[in-house]
């Protein structure tokens, strides 16, 4: 019996489905997980009680604002991680890594010194005593071991970039079982436990957060032992420069759009406990179709990384907009759901002490959920060609972008219909129409492709660019 060699016409197209979906399924999965982790989390919170429901999402999401520039900076690693995949330089794989990983552990001090700055920008939103006093809880047990989300950005982006993304789903899947476990024990207070309430919820996320990143560090240092590559983990000075000068723009980028999402969040709540109650239970619930959405925006940032990396333009092209094509597909089926069981989505989050009837939060919510599943198609386009221009090295039109977009157009004219008058149905539809001018920009750079002579690594003589039916994993 004689095997049949490979042609070039049995190996998936580049930059076509198959490869997309080879990278993007775990990826998915993954996301998917932290989907039902911060699903549970804010159902438990809700059940708890209603003023830890209204603080949970301004309070994590002004954390995570603190903290996503050092996320993305470590993260971007593993952008360099998939062009030298893509080049066939093994070695440099394993040292963009190291560098991430310092990147991550730099960043620990200054997110500690910025929680008196996030404790005081609580207190000018103006939110209810009550709910400021849960806020200031979550958000600083969240700052406290805020160095785990940069460390997971780091080892994360190695597998990431070199397409063993099942790394990933094993070791989120495993964190994300972890805190919701925890967050039953710690919240509630069972199993002889005290009962926490939201600062439980925290610590549950640090204890699940540290588990999944030790996971992924033990396989990395395992793997690099089991074929005699020994890992150095001194700085390397010329390539951190590199990741830092083209990582910060993408860092700053992130801090921009989650800093003015921030601002949106913590303005809500100056419209009553209703308003506040139903927008971020909204938020939540838009978790479940955002999250996955992150999943095919990483994946099309690595397949159009590893491409670009081995000098292949036209396979890094297709791969942008199979990438759009597969996420406008699922948040259709998602935001059908948004549409067609509205009042299933809310009913998981009634609180047994709001001050305000289920009905009255289901009539604001549904409309919320209409006007989400429209944005939720047009930030498809955000997050799949925002990631496809970061991977291919376009990280300062991406920044500039993003700047003037959310702080001259989403947060002025926030403040501005808050002045006049509108609610939050009224904000909520100027959120619409912010989200689809984002889309109308990052699909116009994507069709220029501009972004096609960046070169983000250096080709040295021994590296290796791959034909376009190479059968090597990219």
């Amino acid at each position: 019996m004689t095997l049949r060699k490979q042609s070039a016409a049995d190996l998936p197209l580049p930059g076509g489905y198959r490869e997309m979906w080879r990278i993007a399924a775990p990826l998915i999965l993954s996301m998917g997980s932290f989907t039902i982790m911060q699903f549970c989390d804010r159902i438990f919170l809700a059940r708890f009680s209603s003023v830890s429901i209204q603080a949970a999402l301004p309070a994590g999401i002004l954390a995570h604002t603190f903290i996503c520039f050092f996320q993305a900076l470590a993260a971007y690693a593993g952008t360099f991680t998939a062009h030298y995949h893509g080049a066939k330089d093994r070695s440099q794989c394993v040292r963009s890594t190291v560098q991430g990983l310092w990147l991550a552990l730099a960043s620990w001090p200054l997110i500690l010194l910025l929680i008196p700055l996030g404790c005081w920008l609580m207190v000018l939103s103006g939110h209810a005593a009550d709910v400021l006093a849960a806020e200031k809880t979550y958000f600083i047990i969240l700052m406290a071991g805020g160095i785990n989300v940069p460390l997971n950005a780091a080892i994360g982006g190695y597998f990431m970039g070199v397409g063993r993304t099942q790394i990933n789903l094993i070791a989120n899947a495993f964190g994300c079982l972890l805190n919701i476990l925890l967050n039953y024990l710690f919240i509630f207070g069972h199993w002889g436990l005290p009962a926490l309430g939201i600062a439980g919820s925290a610590y549950a996320t640090l204890i699940s957060g540290a588990a999944c990143c030790a996971l992924q560090l033990v396989v990395f240092c395992r793997e690099q032992a089991a074929t005699g590559c020994s890992v150095s983990w001194k700085p390397d000075l010329h390539l951190l420069e590199r990741i830092v000068r083209f990582g910060t723009p993408s860092g700053l980028q992130l801090l921009m759009d989650v800093g003015a999402f921030a601002v949106f969040i913590m303005l809500t709540g100056r419209l009553g406990n209703l308003s506040l109650a139903a927008s971020n239970i909204a938020f939540s619930i838009n978790n479940l179709a955002f999250a996955p959405l992150l999943g095919f925006g990483m994946a099309t940032s690595t397949v159009v990384s590893q491409h670009q990396g081995a000098r292949r333009s036209d396979a890094a092209e297709r791969a942008g907009y199979t990438g759009l094509k597969m996420g406008l597909l699922y948040m259709c089926v998602i935001g059908a759901t948004f549409v067609l069981f509205p009042k299933g989505y809310f009913e998981l989050f009634r609180s047994k002490n709001a001050s305000f009837s289920a009905d009255e939060l289901l009539s604001m919510g549904r409309v919320m959920l209409y006007l989400m599943t429209a944005w939720g198609l047009l930030d498809t386009v955000n997050i799949v060609f925002s990631g496809a221009l970061k991977g291919a090295g376009d990280t300062r039109f991406v920044m500039f972008y993003m700047v003037l977009s959310s702080w001259i157009l989403l947060v002025p004219v926030t403040l501005l219909l808050l002045h006049l008058g509108y609610g939050i149905i009224g904000l909520w539809v100027w959120l619409t129409v912010y989200v689809y001018l984002l889309a109308v920009g990052f699909w116009w750079r994507w069709r220029q492709g501009r972004w096609k002579s960046i070169r983000v690594i250096e080709h040295s003589e021994g590296m290796e660019c791959l034909s376009p039916r190479d059968d090597g994993v990219v």
